[in-house]
């Protein structure tokens, strides 16, 4: 079966078109390490929350432990350009936190980070 040049050149506009339509909804994927120090004296309880979609991290009903005196290198894969708030507070203690808080119910000046590779300044949590 032989093909006319502008049928060839239809077929193979309609397959550019098609797979730029598979891709063009898909946000390409970074990453970013959260480090954070529980410099208080009970320990605490973390979740980092995307601010452009509904996700959590870790997700589940779980959370990142820090008991006092602890570090930890979080390290999220995210979408490129997503911003991400940490939320903490004391194990326990809902009422006292940092960031965004439980369930990322408050706004804070400088607990976001934006998703493109690397890894935050140490985040100190301390009263």
């Amino acid at each position: 079966m032989s093909y006319s040049l502008p049928a060839k050149r239809r077929a193979a506009a309609f397959i550019v078109s098609a797979m730029a339509g598979l891709f063009a909804g898909q946000a390409l994927a970074d990453d970013v390490t959260f480090i954070m120090k529980n410099s208080h004296e009970n320990a605490v309880e973390v979740e980092l929350y995307s601010q452009d979609r509904k996700h959590v991290w870790p997700g589940g009903n779980e959370v990142y432990y820090l008991d006092d005196g602890d570090s930890k290198q979080i390290k999220l894969s995210c979408q490129q350009g997503e911003t991400i708030c940490y939320g903490a507070w004391v194990s326990g203690d809902k009422q006292t936190y940092w960031g965004t808080g439980p369930n990322n119910k408050d706004s804070c000046e400088d607990c976001c980070y934006t998703c493109e590779g690397g890894e935050t300044e140490e985040i100190n949590l301390v009263e």
